[in-house]
């Protein structure tokens, strides 16, 4: 097939469209959203080797969540079928209102696909495609376009098909009420509150933590959300997150990360805020990704004229370019670049998902053994809010000499849990078993048999290539779960039935495979 972006485009938009529940399960590729009028809106990719097009288009666009890019389910968050992310968590009402949309979805729209090989670079073929498509086949992307008004009628046929009772669609029309304004959710209805929603601090002690920030609009001290990860001794990362209350009505950017003042309403302000944020980070390193998050922090100051706090501000930008020199002109250092290059798995424009990403990029860099040192923190004037979606600029590498890179164990430090036999199927398939060796994992690393179910923690695996993978542990069929990697690391070390691939674990939630060879 004809890789080219025009070939591709091509084959996207001549495609027949399918329902979603018909995406392959078992294949990778881009693919394009039809919405309810048969028009094509959104172009993607399955960047990560770990996700087929059914569990992108059918599980993550049309049932994610309705404030990230999850296009189909943020498209049609509205009338009957809206529902409020943060203030209905298991509220019957929201349930009810999402489940209609996921219906909708399924009935009424439609997708088309490409099938891909994996070794493609789909990210950037995806980006080729993108750039030469016309402006309504990616009118969705980058949140460009409003969401929609809700098709009643279509709506009216999903619900006759769900045969919903009159209360069910009382409900539904108080949905409908709520979303045009005219009923606010009051706490005792929803069984939550927003403090509720909000995490404590964890308890320490912590290596670093990166932080970042969302904004209600253009005005860099409109903070609306802050969230920042810790990072313990062991590489742990825990995340904490806050709504704040910018107390403004202008909500330009609302589009780009789904808060809006509905969201905050009841939330703390940042002069609220601040004070307790700086007596749990005040004495760490604190990670940005680019200068944004910093600049934001002083001029939310300045608003509430409160002092900035002078805490010691590093750049994962910086520590990006240096450890993968390589995406220059290739995509470069954003979030969303890095996303698609290291695997990293992570809603973008989230602040706490985003403060995680940026501190996953520092260890990652750290346990590539690559360098990482001071990070140059470039002009407040450089970086707008809108810039932050799609590219960061170019910073000047640091004039200060870099630190030593972060030891990583030798083969001395090492300590081999185990091995395990390949076969024939194991090679083809591109996996091991762990079964005899699931005791020497951690259990909160121990997670379910699907993607739903993973365990909240991960564990780094070096396996000899550019950066460590990244993977729980699939509990049922005693595997790692993602094993994009597998593959290669078989055909790097020739991998044969009967060789054994050992395990050896580096520190905690840190591991090393290698092969060795069998008597054959």
């Amino acid at each position: 097939m004809d890789h080219s972006a025009p070939a591709l485009l091509a084959a996207l938009t001549s495609a027949r469209p399918s329902r979603t529940c018909e995406a392959p399960r078992d294949r990778r590729g881009l693919y394009g959203l039809i919405d309810h009028e048969g028009r094509l809106r959104y172009i993607g990719s399955t960047a990560s080797r770990d996700q087929t097009l059914y569990e992108r288009i059918h599980q993550r666009h049309r049932t994610g969540s309705e404030t990230h890019s999850h296009y189909f389910a943020r498209m049609y968050n509205t009338g009957r079928m809206w529902r409020d992310r943060v203030l209905q968590r298991g509220d019957p009402d929201g349930d009810l209102a999402k489940r209609v949309r996921n219906a909708f979805i399924a009935q009424h729209c439609r997708a088309v696909w490409i099938c891909l090989p994996d070794d493609a670079d789909i990210p950037a073929l995806e980006a080729a495609v993108i750039a030469i498509a016309p402006p309504d086949a990616v009118a969705w992307n980058r949140r460009g376009m409003a969401v929609y008004e809700e098709p009643v009628d279509l709506v009216d046929v999903t619900i006759r098909s769900l045969g919903l009772s009159l209360a069910d669609r009382d409900t539904l029309d108080r949905q409908k009420a709520r979303y045009l304004g005219r009923e606010i959710i009051p706490p005792a209805q929803t069984g939550t509150t927003l403090q509720a929603c909000v995490l404590p601090f964890p308890e320490g002690p912590f290596r670093f933590c990166a932080l970042d920030v969302e904004t209600a609009n253009n005005d860099r001290g409109s903070i609306c959300q802050i969230g920042v990860a810790f990072v313990r001794p062991d590489d742990r990362i825990e995340t904490w997150v806050i709504y704040v209350d910018p107390c403004t009505a202008r909500w330009t950017c609302s589009w780009l990360h789904g808060i809006d003042a509905a969201t905050v309403r009841g939330a703390s302000t940042f002069a609220e805020v601040l004070p307790k944020l700086d007596a749990v980070i005040g004495g760490l390193t604190v990670y940005q990704h680019s200068s944004f998050d910093r600049s934001a922090i002083r001029a939310a100051c300045a608003a509430a004229n409160l002092q900035e706090p002078n805490w010691h501000w590093l750049d994962s930008v910086t520590v990006a370019r240096r450890a993968w020199p390589e995406l220059k002109g290739n995509g470069g250092h954003g979030l969303a670049s890095l996303k698609a290059h290291l695997g990293l798995d992570f809603e973008h424009h989230d602040a706490g998902e985003d403060a995680r990403a940026a501190a996953e990029i520092v260890l990652l860099a750290e346990r590539a053994s690559r360098v990482v040192g001071p990070a140059a923190i470039v002009p407040d004037d450089e970086i707008d809010v809108l810039e932050r979606v799609d590219t960061m600029p170019q910073v000047a590498s640091s004039s200060e000499p870099p630190l030593p890179p972060r030891p990583v164990a030798c083969a001395g430090s090492a300590r081999p849990i185990g091995s395990v036999p390949l076969t024939q199927g194991n090679l083809n398939h591109s996996h091991f078993y762990l079964r005899e060796l699931l005791h020497h994992f951690p259990s909160d690393v121990i997670g379910g048999s699907n993607a739903a179910s993973a365990a909240k923690r991960t564990v780094s695996v070096d396996w000899g290539g550019q950066t460590p993978a990244a993977t729980d542990i699939d509990g049922k069929k005693k595997l790692f779960r993602r094993r994009a990697w597998v593959g290669a690391f078989f055909e790097r070390n020739r991998a044969v039935p009967g060789d054994m691939v050992q395990i050896e674990m580096l520190r905690p939630y840190a591991y090393r495979v290698s092969i060795l060879r069998g008597s054959s």
